[in-house]
């Protein structure tokens, strides 16, 4: 029941990341007006409003116009339903565990915001550094010190190699979003985890894009958005990221 619990919990929480997910970009409140149908303007009653479970009774259309809810919207209810079981299974009923779970909802409101837009807001990832830097004052892991050197090298690193990037190729590689967004990751997890989160971001990012440009038969300038593989590393990173450390040290030292 516990797990049932937190599961509903997050996937509640998640329906507001979902509004969070179409209204910043639009710069629109999160707040008001109440959700509504963007086809028809019809306002979203509460009985049809409840996650997961009203998708499926309406079977995934509106109920004033029938036209198709988008699976993103379950989904991300779904995925931010697991992310509070998981934080809760890794530190229990702690405050750790209330940070983790913040982090991990900026990250999935920041990676589907950057797959529909290929932006990353402001509004999130500059008070995120913010936060974590001031959790990691009241919180034993990652240290004050620590967050202050991951926001810095987490965005010093990313600006350097965008900056490179641009002077070697005379075009923009990336955004400042993402940089910002590497320094929250820093801020919330502390510079030993920059150096892993960028490491499976470009792994995983470097698969995806060689597999977008030979589906799509592009060349190297298909724009394909980095923030989702930073976000995906980060959570990597927060769960895994000192057994990836330690495993990627053990190898360092048998070569």
């Amino acid at each position: 029941m516990l797990w049932l619990a937190v599961f509903l919990l997050g996937a509640s929480i998640g329906s507001f990341l979902n509004v969070c997910i179409h209204r910043l970009p639009a710069e629109e409140s999160i707040v008001y007006p109440p959700s509504k149908c963007p086809r028809c303007g019809a306002p979203i009653r509460p009985y049809d409003n409840v996650p997961l479970l009203s998708y499926l009774i309406l079977r995934g259309r509106c109920r004033a116009c029938a036209a198709p809810i988008s699976l993103r919207y379950p989904f991300v209810e779904a995925l931010t339903g697991a992310a509070a079981v998981a934080t809760v299974w890794r530190w229990g009923l702690a405050p750790e565990a209330l940070a983790a779970f913040a982090f991990l909802a900026a990250l999935i409101v920041v990676t589907f915001i950057d797959l529909d837009h290929q932006i990353i807001p402001d509004v999130i990832s500059l008070p995120g550094i913010v936060i974590g830097l001031a959790l990691s004052l009241v919180l034993n892991e990652p240290g004050f010190l620590n967050a202050v050197f991951g926001v810095l090298l987490g965005g010093g690193l990313l600006y350097a190699v965008a900056f490179g990037y641009e002077w070697w190729t005379g075009r923009e590689g990336m955004g400042g979003g993402d940089i910002k967004l590497l320094a929250m990751i820093g801020a919330f997890l502390g510079w030993r985890a920059v150096p892993v989160t960028l490491l499976l971001a470009s792994f995983a990012g470097s698969l995806i894009g060689v597999g977008v440009m030979i589906v799509r038969r592009a060349n190297s300038r298909v724009a394909i958005p980095f923030g989702p593989f930073l976000a995906a590393g980060a959570a990597c990173a927060l769960f895994f990221g000192d057994t990836l450390i330690r495993w990627y040290l053990g190898l360092a030292v048998g070569v």
